[in-house]
């Protein structure tokens, strides 16, 4: 009988297997020009400084790391040097974990172009955890399915493609001599051997001693913008390469001696203090970015009660979040805890004593309380109030038993309480707390999937030619505060009161200023005292969230030693205040006319004179001298003393400091 070919019997496996990986990098190609269309007006400003050969070789580095760590069983399944694997079970097997293991990546993939508009970085592994206790999750993917149609459609065609193009071994290995089980199993083997160290570099990124496992920060490397990283990057690695991270770990750039001369985040008022104690309430606007506020722009915005508040408060010209998401905002504002790597929330590190806000003044006579209208323990927000001093916590529950509501009538269906009648609801309360108190409330209106009640929508409605679905949502936020300042008025504590008000992240944009590095992190600090006490003021300078509780501590005349990552912005100067944020394994660090852009792992990427160059167009790196030198041990500073504190449970003043 005339033997098998050596070709169909003997090799077909593994070339089978190297077609059909090659099908899933075209099928991540698409996934990846999905991707940049979506989110066209962020990702392609800059498009003419990008250099096409270094992002094309990111592009293949990272989905070659993604593609060979799911595609890890599948291999072996295929390479595996026994011929019993030539059986069309073992081959249907074979494709099907294929295609299974695929299609969820593919999915990942798409799905993500939608949630980066949210985020500004590719989804990790702590989105599990970020919404684990929500139970509208499937609501709000099938909105944001219907709304997306398309990229379903295109998913289903991926998918179909995997399927359909998948390529089969050809021919079976039947066994004629001895001969050929000696060809068969020295061929396999050697696939299967060259296979090993190959797929080891490619997840690794590279075959040298001298290259460390890349990691989501290496991505920056390809791009001139932070926000580029993610179309470099793809989901599954990203989602991948975070799982069970050690996020928090001591750089050790100085010695602890040396970093007490630099930095050190610990508050210790002077013994002349005299103790101050009005009220304050922290307003925290969901999404509420600066982009859609006119009063701070040179354009009519969405938002007539916010400008009017700003005539009489004090306000900043650059004014940023740290971080883009709202687990990121709790924080960083009512704990001055910035987000570095990950979501304090979702960190070991959150299981430090912390304090905050709340905590400190509670120690000083204040009552305090929490307001949020979601299903109580939503996002983690109540776990967090709790840990940081708030001693009450309201929300959807509280709100139904109070009989002067409406209950559940007034649940937008998808999160919380409408913000009009959440906010009479806190306004009303604060009323019944005993002074001096210390509330904040986090809105959620002005939200995915982007309503307004009924009975606004013939007055907030998208208007034709704008396609911002937010805008609407802004409009009716800002008439809800306008209504919720009116009643506040007529309550006792009113002009006892300091109001802070700020927005958890930015959201949906639409103005190309508000799209770069920095405008992604652009949202408001308005500090309003009806008292006067704090002069209303527009100053041309840097605050931050971590800002807030240092600024209101010290200007009540805290008596007591406390940490926080911020600066008192009513005695700093101008030139002295700063910002710092992280996002796609980028640290910026905002100081003066500066900003500069710098890796997790230590070394400096960018340096921008952001108010010449908001859109980051002319890298100054290595021609500033000595003051990119002072920025990069600043911040070097901050990192470590943030990193040191966190591992060694230091968020709280325990001792002598």
């Amino acid at each position: 009988m005339k033997r098998i070919q050596l070709k169909k019997s003997f090799i077909s496996s593994p070339l089978a297997f190297l077609c059909n990986l090659a099908l899933v990098y075209v099928a991540y190609g698409i996934c990846r020009l999905a991707y940049l269309l979506e989110n066209w007006a962020v990702l392609s400003e800059g498009f003419d400084t990008l250099s096409f050969t270094e992002a094309l070789k990111g592009c293949w580095m990272f989905d070659t790391s993604a593609i060979l760590y799911t595609n890890a069983l599948y291999a072996i399944l295929m390479l595996l040097p026994l011929h019993w694997k030539e059986r069309d079970g073992w081959q249907t097997l074979a494709k099907w974990v294929y295609v299974v293991v695929n299609a969820i990546c593919l999915v990942a993939n798409l799905a993500d172009a939608v949630y980066f508009q949210y985020t500004g970085r590719r989804t990790t592994s702590s989105v599990f955890q970020e919404f684990s206790n929500e139970g509208n999750i499937g609501d709000v993917m099938g909105v944001e399915v219907l709304r997306h149609w398309y990229l379903v459609l295109l998913g289903i065609v991926l998918i179909a493609g995997l399927i359909f193009c998948y390529v089969k071994p050809k021919g079976h290995f039947k066994v004629r001599m001895l001969k050929d089980y000696v060809i068969y199993y020295a061929i396999h083997l050697l696939c299967f051997g060259l296979y090993i160290p190959l797929t080891i570099a490619g997840m690794r990124g590279g075959a040298t001693k001298a290259v460390r496992p890349i990691t989501i920060s290496n991505a920056n490397q390809y791009v001139n913008r932070t926000s580029e990283a993610a179309l470099i990057l793809n989901t599954p690695f990203s989602m991948i390469r975070t799982i069970n991270k050690n996020v928090f770990s001591d750089p050790q750039f100085f010695s602890r001696e040396e970093l007490d001369t630099i930095y050190v985040p610990v508050y210790t008022p002077a013994d002349t203090v005299v103790m101050n104690k009005k009220n304050v309430v922290v307003l925290i606007m969901e999404s509420y970015g600066r982009e859609y506020i006119g009063g701070l722009n040179d354009y009519e915005g969405f938002t007539p009660f916010t400008d009017s508040l700003i005539q009489h408060s004090l306000t900043f010209d650059y004014s940023f979040a740290n971080g883009r998401k709202s687990i990121d905002g709790m924080p960083s504002i009512l704990s001055s805890i910035p987000r570095f790597i990950e979501p304090f929330f979702l960190t070991p590190a959150s299981m430090n004593e912390v304090s905050g806000l709340a905590g400190e003044l509670s120690k000083v006579g204040y009552s305090s309380a929490f307001f949020h209208g979601a299903e109580n323990g939503s996002m983690g927000f109540e776990a967090f109030a709790k840990s940081t001093g708030y001693q009450q916590y309201l929300g959807r529950t509280e709100y139904n038993q109070d009989k002067r509501f409406n209950g559940d009538k007034d649940f937008d269906g998808m999160w919380a309480i409408w913000d009009e009648e959440f906010l009479q609801f806190y306004a009303l309360k604060m009323s019944e707390m005993k002074e001096p108190f210390i509330t904040s409330v986090f809105t959620a209106s002005s939200h995915h999937p982007y309503k307004v009640p009924e009975r606004y929508k013939d007055i907030y409605k998208d208007e034709p030619g704008d396609d911002n679905v937010m805008h609407k949502c802004i409009r009716y936020v800002d008439n809800a505060l306008r209504l919720f300042f009116e009643t506040a008025k007529k309550q006792p504590w009113y002009k006892n009161t300091i109001f802070v008000l700020t927005a958890d992240h930015t959201n949906l944009t639409s103005e190309p200023y508000y799209q770069t590095d920095l405008g992604v992190f652009s949202v408001p600090i308005i500090i309003f005292d009806p008292s006067g006490e704090i002069a209303p003021q527009r100053r041309h300078a840097v605050a931050q969230q971590v800002d807030i509780m240092p600024t209101v501590l010290n200007h009540l005349g805290y008596t007591k030693p406390y940490v926080a990552f911020g600066t008192d912005l009513l005695n700093t100067p101008d030139s002295l205040t700063w910002a710092v944020n992280n996002t796609n394994g980028i640290y910026q660090y905002v100081k003066g006319d500066y900003v500069l852009q710098f890796t997790d792992d230590g070394q400096a990427k960018a340096f921008y004179n952001y108010k010449k160059d908001w859109y980051n167009k002319k890298n100054l790196l290595g021609t500033t001298g000595k003051l990119e030198q002072q920025m990069e041990r600043e911040l070097k500073a901050i990192i470590q003393s943030y990193m040191e504190r966190m591992v060694e449970d230091r968020l709280t003043v325990k001792g002598k400091e």
